[in-house]
């Protein structure tokens, strides 16, 4: 089992299901009818067909980011009760910049038509379960990894940023940064950062461009730290910067 797509690649394929979820959030907060902000009956039929849609759009939507096997489940919550919205014939939901499309986010609701326009925010929650490992118990930080501190289970991809780590293999060898409890969904915040070599050793440097590729070699000015930018002397005593790719190599982007 194995997720194949960056988190980025995720979010952008969640925002069909966002934009559908405000579909949702008029049903739920009455404002389809002009009423003061309020929260609808369970079994609104109305409510009950749009809920079932968001839900297909998020099975849709997680199979093509290459979760096919994604259980996709939509909390809509409700406005603050004390706001009273003038009566609206055109709400257009949206998702505001720079707010997740997935875990707890908040979407948008505008008026376009009506007698007096206004735009409020209301909160819903993506859920995103799917299978991957989790701790079989709770582990000290400081601990590295072997195969017998996993289990596999089905954890919420969206409770936390960054997907959970999903394969044994990426895992075992590696030192937990933290203590983690029982049951917890692998990320890679919760490991130590690698280093894949010291400061003054000598390390290859991959000079990447487009439809280019230069390979030389130099010596590192600070310690390749996984996720740390590093500084490379070359042996013509150009200083360049790079991102420490695996033992003694490095890529830069010019």
């Amino acid at each position: 089992m194995s997720l194949t797509r960056s988190p980025s690649a995720l979010r952008a394929r969640s925002r069909d299901l966002v934009r559908l979820a405000g579909a949702a959030a008029l049903c739920s907060a009455g404002l389809a009818w002009g009423q003061a902000a309020a929260p609808v009956a369970q079994d609104n039929p109305e409510m009950a067909a749009v809920s079932a849609q968001v839900q297909q759009m998020a099975r849709d939507s997680a199979g093509r980011a290459g979760l096919g096997q994604a259980r996709v489940e939509v909390e809509v919550g409700s406005l603050d009760p004390r706001l009273k919205l003038a009566p609206c014939q055109r709400i257009e939901p949206y998702l505001p910049p720079g707010l997740p499309v997935w875990g707890r986010t908040r979407i948008g609701l505008k008026c376009t038509q009506g007698s007096k326009l206004w735009n409020v925010t209301l909160p819903i929650t993506v859920h995103v379960w799917s299978r991957s490992l989790v701790t079989q118990t709770a582990l000290a930080g400081g601990t590295q990894l072997a195969a017998e501190h996993f289990t596999e289970a089905e954890v919420d991809l969206a409770a936390a940023p960054g997907l959970p780590i999903s394969q044994p293999g990426l895992a075992i060898g590696r030192t937990l940064s933290r203590p983690v409890p029982a049951g917890t969904a692998l990320r890679q915040t919760d490991l130590k950062a690698r280093q894949w070599f010291a400061a003054g050793e000598t390390v290859r440097v991959v000079a990447v461009g487009p439809g280019w590729q230069v390979v030389t070699e130099g010596e590192a000015m600070n310690p390749g730290l996984e996720g740390q930018t590093v500084r490379i002397r070359t042996e013509s005593g150009r200083l360049l910067q790079g991102r420490p790719v695996g033992d003694r190599q490095v890529e830069v982007a010019l």
